[in-house]
């Protein structure tokens, strides 16, 4: 990637991407999209990621996030704990939904 993060929400951490079968489908048809072609800025990759379909309808959404962040922020247990997270069946460890936080009553 030239200068930058590319991100994208599958459900799972990228720690544990390498388990998750979907993505793994996923960016192969994105992969075949892109072959061949130069990845020289970031408008290019997203627009190729973008614009990934497949015979059985398969479609992809993508965005550039330009936010910035503060690298290094050290996350309590107490933070962690007041998380509402989902953990997946298979590998809960590495596989779950961080979903929003119940409102308070």
């Amino acid at each position: 990637m030239p200068g930058g993060i590319c991100t994208h929400d599958i459900n799972a951490p990228w720690q544990g991407t390498q388990w998750n079968r979907i993505e793994h489908r996923l960016f192969a048809f994105i992969t075949q999209n892109w072959r061949g072609k130069p990845l020289l800025t970031h408008q290019v990759i997203v627009q190729l990621i973008a614009s990934t379909t497949t015979q059985t309808g398969l479609t992809v959404q993508c965005r550039l996030d330009h936010n910035l962040y503060q690298k290094g922020t050290k996350v309590s247990d107490d933070q962690i704990a007041s998380l509402n997270i989902t953990t997946a069946n298979f590998h809960g460890e590495w596989n779950y939904t961080i979903a929003p936080r119940n409102p308070l009553p």
